[in-house]
């Protein structure tokens, strides 16, 4: 045990955590990319601030550009369509249900359908309760229509924020693996 106190076995661990950021990427219910600045953490309590800034700037970068890139789905694809404000916490309650494998509907695919039939579902729901109220008043045929295109372009943010997280994690990793041999 004793090689886990060496620099080099620090810096194995510090990459064992920044590998976290990958499967949480993907699975919603995992941290994702704030797995980068804690191995970054790790590295930099081996060696000093002096040695692992770069390291920890550029973990600390991809884990904001991660949140503005879960921010940015979720809020350009409501806006465009001029979804409630509620049709996000819908798709966050869905999201939730869905990985659980709380939803009857699904006997088969579990979590990994469940995460994206669940946000769908919820965001309709909710788009669909609120587009019946006033002031859209719109008939339960035509909100039941704008909750499900509102639905779909959560999904399609949700995705393509996770594919962007993926690739900031692996930027990240490689980052960090460059600059802590510089």
């Amino acid at each position: 045990m004793s090689w886990i106190t060496t620099s080099d076995g620090v810096w194995w661990i510090a990459l064992l955590v920044q590998l976290l950021a990958i499967p949480g990427t993907f699975l919603p219910l995992l941290p994702g990319l704030i797995w980068l600045p804690v191995g970054a953490l790790v590295w930099m309590g081996a060696v000093g601030w002096s040695q692992a800034w770069p390291e920890f700037i550029l973990a600390t970068v991809l884990f904001g550009l991660g949140l503005i890139a879960d921010l940015l789905a979720l809020g350009l694809a409501s806006a465009r369509l001029k979804a409630s404000r509620w049709s996000a916490a819908g798709a966050g309650v869905g999201l939730l249900v869905g990985v659980l494998g709380l939803l009857p509907a699904l006997p088969f695919g579990g979590p990994l359908l469940g995460a994206l039939f669940g946000p769908w579902l919820g965001a309709t729901l909710v788009e669909t309760w609120f587009t019946t109220k006033p002031p859209r008043n719109l008939g339960w045929l035509k909100a039941l229509r704008q909750g499900s295109v509102v639905g779909l372009a959560v999904v399609a943010g949700l995705l393509i924020s996770k594919i962007a997280q993926f690739l900031m994690a692996l930027f990240g990793l490689a980052g960090f693996v460059i600059l802590s041999f510089h």
